[in-house]
């Protein structure tokens, strides 16, 4: 070969190697719009088995009540976070159609993180990473969470069609009696369970329980309603509930204690007695355990 065909050899290899050195990083910095739809929420987690779960529809989340904000987050490999947004549903300014989101991810490999949960003016809302979530606020929301691997491989759009399922209990805390004039306000404690949990297992974080305050909009003489929703540490779970009455300035009127209540994810325990009298209370406690009609608990 002359000197000449070798330099040319050379010189082709080298523009060879840049030509793919830069096609290598034009790749690796290339990113996708990635569309998440969520499409409903699947209420009912053993559809067909014969329980009696909250409900047995599956609802759109622009219409569905219980439902007021979404967040969507993506992590990459390292468990940093690379995109995250809320949609409040009150809110028309955070989007254009509730429900449906886009973000551009560069390509690799990610988890998603997609939540929908109740919303009112006051609550505080976190989401840390796809094990760490929490209602920092007073009340914990009715919540659904959906957590999986995305991969993006090229810069083609990404369609993901998400159903989110919902991860915590309810207490529904009915009274027989009326509400007196003095009592303005319903405390609740829970022994166990939190308001904070763990968006990929749907568990609560902690068990050391917590405490909410309602203020029951009935007149004076009604009964109340009051509905809770805890975060279990274990898909079932009991745990002593203490109901307090309170005036206006948080004085105790009266307390009814009920122990060993039992919990389910995804359904309803009922609390059914009076409140706002100073009747015994543990000597009127019944317990009904049959999952198909839900729990209730009668003081």
């Amino acid at each position: 070969m002359s000197k000449n065909l070798l330099i040319a050899a050379i010189a082709l290899l080298a523009a060879s190697c840049s030509n793919q050195s830069e096609e290598t990083v034009i790749n690796e910095g290339k990113s996708a719009p990635v569309y998440v739809h969520v499409n409903d929420f699947v209420i009912s987690l053993e559809e067909g088995s014969g329980t009696q779960p909250m409900s047995r529809a599956a609802e759109n989340p622009a219409t569905y009540s219980g439902v007021g904000a979404m967040t969507l987050a993506f992590y990459d490999e390292e468990g940093t976070e690379v995109y995250k947004t809320t949609q409040i549903k009150s809110n028309e300014s955070t989007y254009t159609v509730f429900g449906d989101f886009t973000a551009n991810l560069k390509i690799g490999h990610y988890t998603m993180v997609a939540l929908g949960y109740g919303y009112f003016d006051g609550d505080v809302f976190t989401l840390t990473s796809p094990t760490q979530a929490a209602f920092t606020s007073e009340r914990p929301r009715e919540t659904f969470s959906k957590v999986q691997s995305v991969t993006v491989t090229s810069a083609s759009p990404l369609d993901l069609d998400v159903t989110l399922n919902r991860i915590n209990a309810k207490l529904s805390i009915q009274s027989t009696d009326g509400r007196s004039a003095s009592a303005k306000k319903i405390r609740t404690t829970f022994a166990k369970g939190s308001k904070s949990f763990n968006p990929t297992s749907g568990f609560s974080l902690t068990d050391a329980g917590f405490t909410q305050v309602n203020n029951p909009s009935s007149a004076v003489g009604t009964t109340i309603s009051v509905s809770i929703y805890p975060f279990l540490y274990t898909d079932e779970e009991e745990m002593d509930i203490t109901i307090e009455a309170l005036d206006a300035d948080d004085n105790v009127l009266f307390t009814k204690l009920v122990e060993d209540v039992p919990f389910k994810r995804n359904y309803i325990t009922t609390l059914r007695g009076a409140i706002y009298t100073a009747a015994p209370s543990a000597a009127a406690f019944q317990v009904e355990t049959a999952w198909e009609t839900g729990e209730t608990v009668n003081f």
